[in-house]
């Protein structure tokens, strides 16, 4: 099952969860040059956190803050019911 949450609109990111057998984290970034390595980093440690290992996050920001891309990974998680 596949969910998302988040939009595309300036300053947010939409997240896409798919099912994997591991955990595979790709981002594409209008600021990927910039910051790609530190959105990775909140999303996985945000993985981490909550002992999520077998899933595929797909993260497309529009320069989203830190606590915005965390917020929307903890959303789709609960939405998917990788996490209550």
């Amino acid at each position: 099952m596949n969910v998302t949450a988040g939009t595309y609109e300036s300053s947010d990111c939409l997240i896409r969860l798919s099912p994997s057998t591991t955990r595979k984290v790709i981002v594409e970034s209008i600021v990927f040059d910039q910051f790609g390595d530190a959105i990775q980093r909140v999303l996985n440690d945000t993985l981490d956190q909550y002992g999520v290992s077998a899933v595929q996050v797909e993260c497309f920001d529009k320069g989203a803050l830190d606590y915005t891309v965390r917020a929307r990974l903890i959303t789709a998680l609960k939405r998917g019911g990788y996490i209550e």
